[in-house]
């Protein structure tokens, strides 16, 4: 067994989140695009992984959970291997900045949600945006969370999100996406113990945080937008410069194997530009990448990697 730890996760992100990032009216959305995630992007990623021979995580959004179909989606998936973490209730960008109480609430809606779809209590968060502070930090230690995945120390995706949310505000199309604190550009890039007051530093808290995988230095962000529609070189390269690291956080979203054919309007596509880019050509990519991933670690559910993990932490 490969000494280093890799985890491949999916966050299941509906396409009207995506109309919220963009400043879009959801009206845009027709009842089949509403569907697209659990009807087409979920059993795409569950025969890539079978073909692969990996598996992973995926990082649901509770209220979605009322449709009966994305519900038995997940409860398949759950069935199959997979691991089913929390990512909120309302995938409400501002999370973060709720009062304690109702992001407690919001938690706690989450789970039950998954646990009334797949029978089992996640033992996971990310949070929505990867927006994360000291108050959702207690909800998930009081939660009793083994682990957290929401800290993403990229300086260019920071800076690029910064950049657009700004230019939607000027065309008066403002984004509902929010921007973190600065503080996430110095968290670790390697797994750790947060501090509770402080979480996006090194401390004693009872919560794991595993951090989505950065390059070295410029801190290039390795997920599933970039990695799936950059030059591959320069993914060789980046995915090369990581090889240092005991632990790959490989995070992903479920359009990353979607495209435009798939029925997504095309005032989203104009704006999600990775849509543009066939579906096939995307999952043909992840499969070389879950390939080297699967040569150079052993890939495992994040549930697993924070078992494993933190021992040593």
């Amino acid at each position: 067994m490969a000494s280093r730890l890799a985890s491949i996760s999916v966050d299941l992100d509906s396409l009207h989140h995506y109309c919220r990032i963009h400043g879009l009216p959801e009206t845009v959305l027709d009842a089949r695009a509403r569907k697209l995630v659990y009807a087409k992007a979920v059993p795409r990623f569950r025969e890539l992984w079978a073909t692969v021979g990996v598996s992973g995580t995926f990082f649901a959004i509770g209220e979605d959970l009322a449709d009966a179909d994305a519900s038995a989606a997940l409860r398949q998936a759950h069935a199959a291997g997979i691991e089913i973490a929390n990512h909120s209730f309302s995938h409400d960008y501002a999370l973060s900045r709720r009062a304690p109480e109702s992001i407690h609430e919001d938690l706690v809606r989450g789970e039950e949600a998954i646990r009334a779809a797949t029978g089992t209590r996640p033992v996971g968060f990310r949070a929505p945006g990867y927006t994360l502070n000291a108050a959702l930090y207690a909800a998930t230690e009081a939660r009793g969370y083994r682990y957290g995945s929401s800290a993403f120390p990229a300086a260019p995706y920071y800076a690029a999100k910064a950049t657009v949310m700004g230019a939607l505000a000027l065309a008066q199309r403002p984004s509902r996406s929010v921007l973190d604190s600065p503080a996430v550009l110095l968290a670790p890039c390697e797994p750790y113990r947060p501090d509770p007051a402080q979480p996006y530093r090194r401390g004693t808290g009872a919560v794991l945080e595993l951090p989505m995988t950065v390059t070295p230095g410029v801190r290039f962000p390795f997920i599933g937008t970039f990695a799936a529609t950059l030059p591959l070189p320069l993914i060789r390269a980046a995915y090369k410069a990581c090889m240092g690291r005991a632990f790959f956080n490989f995070e992903l979203h479920a359009v990353d194997v979607l495209d435009a054919t798939d029925g997504i309007p095309e005032a989203l596509v104009r704006q999600q530009r990775d849509l543009q880019v066939p579906a096939a050509r995307k999952l043909e990519r992840l499969a070389t990448l879950f390939r080297w991933l699967k040569a150079d670690a052993d890939p495992v559910p994040l549930r697993v990697a924070a078992e494993r993990l933190a021992p040593g932490l």
